[in-house]
């Protein structure tokens, strides 16, 4: 069930406006005043199965709740982990190759973590390198253009991957 925890909020406070109101009109009589000196309020069954039935509703709406928050938790943990922020830098690496076949693209997640790979284009052959990166760095030296697409994936997250 996917029930936006927003509409089940509102579904609670309108359950127990509804509760409220129902034991209200019962207590009261309809809307009949009770005489002062009537004593204490007696339930009759048919109230205490009413009031029974609502207070097990929203036990079972606050579980959903409580559940449906779990779950949010933990699918914003995961999107957190996944990759959001992308920077892709084109360049010749070679003075005589052109048409900027080579590249360096960083692929982050929102802390920063991910991997920077770069695909080096020669006229024989092509070499591709993957470094890691946490939290914008790396362990290993980084080129020019590796520390840009990086830079260029912090600086401008969740944007379409253009050429730079």
């Amino acid at each position: 069930m996917d029930i936006p925890s927003n509409v089940l909020s509102i579904l609670v406070l309108v359950a127990l406006v509804l509760s409220a109101t129902a034991a209200l009109m019962a207590f009261n009589g309809t809307g009949r005043k009770r005489p002062e000196d009537a004593g204490p309020i007696q339930m009759d069954e048919n109230l205490e199965a009413i009031l029974q039935a609502y207070t097990n509703k929203m036990s079972r709406l606050e579980g959903a709740l409580r559940r449906l928050a779990a779950e949010a938790k933990r699918q914003n943990e995961v999107v957190r982990g996944s990759v959001q922020n992308v920077g892709m830098i084109r360049y010749d690496a070679f003075e005589d190759v052109g048409g900027q076949l080579s590249f360096s693209c960083a692929l982050l997640d929102d802390r920063g973590d991910g991997v920077v790979i770069t695909s080096i284009n020669g006229r024989q052959d092509t070499r591709v390198y993957a470094k890691p990166v946490k939290a914008g760095r790396s362990s290993h030296n980084l080129s020019e253009e590796e520390t840009s697409a990086i830079r260029q994936a912090l600086e401008r997250p969740r944007e379409a991957v253009t050429a730079g």
